[in-house]
């Protein structure tokens, strides 16, 4: 059969697919996230129907989803919100580093894997997925609350962590000197305040190239700037999702809404292929030895991700509910603590971290999004039978 007649074949069955899962899900009232996770662990690697020649493609429409993913959600604050909320949540930005950071750490330690390997597990708990909280507080209309800024600058302020943590863990893992590694940090660095700075200091500019009367205009300006600075970030060592989401918050007021109106579909398609490729990279075949280790782990995140919520909305002056929204929506991990692993593996740290890392990812991934569909209503009847106490604080 012909090359790309396998290739449309596979998409279309996956697209299809995916499209009764999100009407199961609808219909369930649930997330459709973990159905996407489930359905790439079916159609990747030792799964019922592995994919035989589209998995390159579907990688960068992944990508893609993620992109547009953390660009929409930039469209929904500007530079001045963004800057105003990591000043005042820096510290919890902190705890969240340290709190998060530590069991993985810790349990490579533990387990004899060495520094490196400690160093690299620190990285895959720490780091909460952008990309699926981003689809959570869409899909339950969290947006507009007031605890959605505070989650949004502990997202950002740990994709800045990581512009200084992805050079320092990729010059442990190759083994270069300090110099090496310090001119790979400083030049992360730079990127990021560059990136700010002109969001700041000339995001009219920019509002003014991309504006436009032609929706259809209007989409591929935005798009391709988003991807051009994506591109670029992730060039100079800074994340991606970094750029995308710069991009988004450089765009304010009607252009803004204009801009995410067009781009929702679009979002919607190519983010449920994301969350399909990240059960691509699962071999379920690997998760039994290690499902009791990621399961302990995973509830141990869970508690540092649900308090480190807390203490940030808390801090904001944030009612109870809000701070339980807050918790829940940093408990997912996904694409960046799989990338953090697939530097360990290829680096030969050990064997046993990759199978440990993507199962507990998975198990969170699919958690957390299920978690806040379950929490939600449960925090609305706390709310309304407690509303003189919500409104002290």
């Amino acid at each position: 059969m012909h090359h790309t007649a396998i290739v449309f074949l596979e998409l279309g069955g996956i697209i299809l697919a995916l499209g009764v899962l999100g009407a199961l899900a609808l219909r369930a009232g649930i997330s459709p996230i973990p159905l996407y996770l489930i359905a790439g662990l079916a159609f990747g690697e030792g799964g019922i129907l592995p994919l035989a020649t589209s998995e390159d493609f579907i990688a960068i429409v992944a990508e893609i989803g993620v992109v547009l993913l953390l660009l929409t959600l930039g469209l929904e604050y500007n530079a001045s919100e963004l800057v105003s909320s990591l000043r005042g949540n820096a510290r919890a930005g902190f705890v969240d580093m340290v709190l998060n950071a530590a069991p993985g750490a810790i349990a490579a330690l533990l387990l004899g894997w060495g520094p490196v390997a400690a160093v690299a597990m620190a990285g895959v708990t720490y780091m909460t997925s952008s990309g699926i909280t981003a689809k959570v507080l869409s899909d339950l209309g969290w947006i507009g609350n007031r605890e959605t800024p505070v989650v949004l600058s502990l997202l950002v302020f740990e994709d800045l962590a990581m512009a200084v943590y992805l050079p320092v863990l990729t010059a442990l893992l190759a083994g270069v000197s300090l110099v090496s590694g310090a001119i790979t940090v400083a030049i992360a660095l730079g990127t990021v305040t560059v990136v700010l700075i002109v969001a700041l200091r000339f995001g009219r500019f920019i509002e003014a190239f991309v504006s436009s009367p032609n929706n259809e205009v209007l989409l591929l300006k935005v798009v391709g700037l988003a991807l051009l600075v994506a591109g670029i970030a992730q060039q100079l060592q800074v994340s991606a999702a970094v750029g995308a989401f710069l991009v988004g918050i450089a765009l304010s007021g009607e252009l803004a809404h204009e801009a995410r109106a067009l781009l929702m579909p679009l979002r919607d398609l190519f983010a449920a292929v994301f969350f399909v490729f990240f059960g691509l990279q699962t071999d379920p075949t690997k998760i039994g030895p290690v499902a009791g280790l990621a399961v302990l782990l995973a509830v141990i995140s869970m508690v540092t991700k649900m308090a480190t919520g807390i203490y940030a909305a808390r801090r904001a002056g944030i009612a109870r509910a809000g701070r339980a929204r807050a918790g829940i929506a940093l408990i997912p991990r996904g694409e960046f603590n799989i990338v953090v692993a697939g530097l360990a593996v290829a680096a030969g740290v050990h064997p046993d971290l990759g199978p440990l890392a993507a199962t507990y990812v998975l198990i969170l991934a699919a958690f957390g999004p299920l978690a806040a569909r379950l929490v939600e209503p449960l925090i609305e009847r706390f709310t309304q039978t407690r509303p003189a106490t919500e409104a002290l604080e």
